[in-house]
Formats: structure tokens, C-alpha cells, sequence
């Protein structure tokens, strides 16, 4: 079973001369233990389809299962339950609380969720440590610059027990060689056997993915597999 089921999904914003249709009859499956790249130009629907499949967006038409729970039957209550348990997103825009630490932002999943807040304080670090910043765990977002803050909220994303991890464009704020740490972190969540969704318009990275599956005008243009992997990103070139 896949851990993400996309099927025939179309979204629609708006109605009438003003419709725009941002994805058109899309079918994605995400397997355990695999990840996926997604690229296309701007504009072709790819924060589109990260939203939608991880629940922060409905679709108009066609079925979003997320570990065999379809996403739309849920009770809003048990959709917040899933995503907060199952599901870890780096958003491009971030969204860190400014009026939390860092490593509160990072542990507000897990205490949303019940976990003592010294339990989620610790699973907080070890994330934070998996993506260099533990030392910044008590400053404030406003204190860290725009490649901490990025850091920070993928270590959010990772931390607890997530089956599926979303991320758009999480190397954006990044240099090359902090980059390619974040994709070692999202291709060892797949290969640990978890789900993995990327975004992003860089070849180096998406070429870590086991798919790349490009999108233009919101449908699903191609798809290939990447036999190279990721050890082709250290031969020089």
C-alpha cells in the first residue's frame, strides 16, 4: 500500500470566467521507502499538490488517501490529528511562531500531541542536531537568519514519527553543502521507510529522489526514474 495515493486529483479556484484550474487529473502514488521529486516551471501546481496531499488543501474532484485514510472522510479533528502524527511539511514561507524558541517551534507538534514537554524538549534537539542547529535551540526566529530559520522548520518536520514528509523548496534558503544535508535527511526518512515529496528546481537535488515527476499547467507531463541516485551528486563533474 502506498503511504500517499493520489488519484485523478483536479483543484479548481474559483468559478465561473474567473475558474483557474491549478492541477488536472493528477495520479501520484508515494510507496514506503521511496521519494519522490516534483518539479515543473512556476505556476504548473506543485505547492498545489503538496497542499493537497498533505491535507492543508481539498481537492475539487479525485480521492487523496494518506496511509489508506482517504483525507476528505476525516472529521476536521482527526485530519489535525493526522497531520500532526503522520505527516511532516516544510512550507516555503516557513511559518515559524515567532513567539517561540526555536526548539519550541520544533517540539509544538509533539506537544500538541500529548508528549511531556521534557520528552519533546529532547526529540526537539535530536532533530535540531540532525540538521546543525542545536545550539540555536533557545533563540528566537526574528535572531536567526533566513537559512536557520529554514533548518529550524525542517527539523519541525521531522521530529516524531512521520510517515510522510512534504517539503517545498526546502534548500531555497540554503547553500550548496547545508543543501545537501536536508536531502540526506529526506532520502534516510525514505530509505528508514518512510515517504518522502519534493519539491524543487534544482537538478543536483532532485536527482537524490528514486522518481522525478514533472508537471506543466497543473497535469503530469512526465515521469523518470533516476538510476544514478544520489552517489552521482559526488562524482565530480
Amino acid at each position: 500500500m502506498n503511504v500517499l495515493q493520489m488519484t485523478d486529483v483536479t483543484r479548481i479556484h474559483g468559478a465561473g470566467h474567473t475558474a483557474v484550474t491549478a492541477l488536472r487529473d493528477v495520479t501520484l502514488g508515494v510507496a514506503s521507502g521511496e521519494l519522490v521529486a516534483v518539479m515543473g516551471p512556476s505556476g504548473s501546481g506543485k505547492t498545489t499538490l503538496l497542499s493537497i496531499a498533505g491535507g492543508l488543501d481539498r481537492p475539487t474532484a479525485g480521492s487523496v488517501e494518506v496511509e489508506g485514510a482517504e483525507i476528505s472522510a476525516l472529521r476536521p479533528s482527526e485530519l489535525a490529528r493526522l497531520r500532526r502524527q503522520r505527516i511532516g511539511y516544510v512550507f516555503q514561507q516557513l511559518n515559524l511562531i515567532d513567539g517561540l524558541t526555536a526548539a519550541e517551534n520544533v517540539s509544538l507538534p509533539l506537544e500538541l500531541d500529548g508528549v511531556g514537554r521534557k520528552q519533546a524538549r529532547q526529540a526537539a534537539l535530536t532533530a535540531m542536531s540532525a540538521v546543525g542547529i542545536e545550539e540555536l535551540a533557545d533563540r528566537y526566529p526574528q535572531d536567526l537568519s533566513g537559512g536557520e530559520q529554514q533548518r529550524v522548520a525542517i527539523a519541525r518536520a521531522t521530529v516524531g514519527k512521520r510517515s510522510l514528509l512534504l517539503a517545498d523548496e526546502p534548500t531555497g534558503a540554503l547553500d550548496s553543502i547545508t543543501g545537501e544535508s536536508v536531502l540526506r535527511l529526506l532520502r534516510g526518512h525514505a530509505d528508514a521507510g518512510g515517504a518522502s515529496v519534493l519539491v524543487t528546481h534544482d537538478a543536483r537535488f532532485a536527482a537524490w529522489a528514486d522518481r522525478v515527476v514533472f508537471l506543466r499547467d497543473g497535469r503530469v507531463v512526465d515521469e523518470t526514474n533516476t538510476p544514478e541516485g544520489p552517489e552521482s551528486l559526488l562524482v565530480p563533474r
